[in-house]
């Protein structure tokens, strides 16, 4: 099964950027995205961008994220 995470890219270096996955951040690699811009919201897989999204849909999945997190706390 695979799991890729939404993030919002912060910096666009020759072959990789710095994503931020809500204030963590982590360089990944761009060669899938090569087109990728500062402020463009990703998902990360296996440390590789494997595509861009709309900002509606990452802030959706992102606050979708925080509560199943809350909910797993929370038990």
């Amino acid at each position: 099964m695979c799991l890729g995470i939404p993030a919002r890219v912060v910096e666009v270096r020759e072959t990789t950027a710095i994503v931020d996955y809500g204030g963590y951040l982590r360089e990944v690699d761009i060669i899938l995205q090569p087109n990728i811009k500062v402020g463009d919201y990703v998902i990360v897989h296996a440390g590789t961008i494997i595509a861009k999204i709309d900002e509606k849909e990452a802030l959706e999945t992102i606050k979708l994220w925080k509560e199943l997190l809350k909910v797993s706390i929370e038990k």
